[in-house]
């Protein structure tokens, strides 16, 4: 079955989420404490089987230290 183009945006959301905190070496139980969240959902957010809400990537941004935006830079593959 072909996927929406919602579904391939939450997944790349969450591939690039992943590469960030990768890159900050953060690890996802360290981000979920901080942002106080369980540790669950920030694997899923980054599994993309979750969407986030907009105050979460917020939150998110300012634990990795990094501007909001740098969560939305990424090229989505229209499959």
């Amino acid at each position: 079955m072909k996927k929406t183009a919602n579904e391939i945006f939450i997944k790349a959301f969450g591939k690039n989420l992943r590469k960030i905190r990768l890159a900050k070496e953060i690890s996802m139980q360290n981000l979920a404490y901080s942002i106080n969240v369980e540790y669950s959902q920030i694997s899923r957010i980054e599994l993309g089987k979750i969407n986030t809400s907009v105050s979460t990537a917020y939150e998110i941004a300012k634990a990795l230290e990094v501007p909001v935006q740098d969560l939305f830079n990424f090229e989505v593959e229209e499959k």
